[in-house]
């Protein structure tokens, strides 16, 4: 059995955490998140969404967000994107990956986007043939949503799945993701689909988008990794989920995440006490909203550091 060496954690908890909470955090505190996150070894970081403002107020400030995190060396800064319009203020922000989310489903994507499914991957398409004519070197990332089923909708095949990664990279995608929107993923039901996926798309597949619904996330992010993906996305706290998802638990936890993988031996590059200590100080920030995760309550095991450092060694 073999795993990646060194696996890239990107936070999305100030999108798809923050978009899924009444409280509204302010631009300052955002700052603060990114710095912080950005001084514990996080380089890929999802600071926001360019929504409309009426929509979804948490994320009014993307902008200025993103204008921050361009400042810190070597983070990696992306954003949600939902159609052209918001991939233009990607590009004039100079947002270095932008994500455009595309249901499986068609009943989620109706209920999310107001679009059908091939209506999404055609956006794409506008969106490749718009960056390319401003000459921006802004990333294009089709994330496959529902692909593992849908609570609207409630089966989804995997063969739909497949055909719509495969659409989105005809249409100009630089990268491809699957997302388990609602938690319906199990390891085996991950070890088949991304084995299909990562023989369609190869180097441009990108990232596992696991939400914790059902307590299934880490293991679902093992299974993949057992495939050689080595980039996973999951939120500090465990903050976020899906509207259409009632009940949902949420991301997988950035800093559960973190420890399984230092304690198995594979590199991150993120300092996990200072990641927990800025868990505490988000946690505060949405004080009264729910919260998950384990590692926050029963602390780092004695010698952790000590331990899986002579392990990698």
């Amino acid at each position: 059995m073999s795993y990646p060496d060194k696996v890239t954690v990107r936070e999305v908890g100030m999108r798809d955490g923050l978009q899924a909470i009444a409280t509204i955090v302010s631009t300052d505190h955002k700052r603060q998140w990114i710095g912080e996150a950005h001084a514990a070894g996080q380089r890929e970081i999802e600071v926001g969404s360019f929504v409309p403002p009426r929509l979804l107020p948490q994320m009014a400030d993307t902008a200025e967000v993103l204008a921050y995190a361009k400042t810190l060396p070597g983070l990696f800064a992306s954003v949600l994107v939902p159609n052209l319009k918001g991939a233009e203020r990607a590009i004039e922000g100079g947002a270095d990956l932008m994500v455009l989310p595309v249901s499986a489903s068609e009943a989620h994507s109706r209920a999310n986007l107001r679009k059908s499914t091939d209506e999404v991957v055609a956006e794409l398409g506008r969106i490749r043939a718009a960056r390319d004519a401003a000459g921006s070197r802004t990333l294009i990332e089709g994330g496959v949503g529902t692909a593992f089923g849908c609570t609207l909708q409630g089966e989804v095949k995997p063969s739909e799945v497949l055909r719509v990664m495969q659409g989105l990279l005809d249409a100009g995608a630089d990268r491809v993701s699957i997302a388990d929107t609602v938690g319906y993923a199990d390891p085996a039901s991950v070890s088949r689909l991304f084995e299909q996926a990562l023989r369609i798309a190869g180097d441009r597949f990108w990232c596992g988008h696991f939400h914790d619904t059902r307590g299934l996330a880490l293991a679902n992010i093992h299974a993949a990794m057992q495939l050689g993906v080595a980039r996973f996305d999951a939120s500090l706290a465990g903050i976020g989920g899906c509207p259409h998802a009632p009940g949902a638990s949420g991301n997988a936890s950035t800093e559960d995440l973190v420890f399984m993988l230092e304690a198995m031996g594979i590199d991150t590059g993120i300092d996990i006490e200072a990641l927990l200590r800025l868990r505490e100080r988000i946690a505060g920030w949405i004080a009264g909203e729910q919260t998950h995760g384990a590692l926050w309550r029963a602390g780092l095991p004695k010698g952790f550091g000590r331990a899986t450092s002579a392990v990698a060694a």
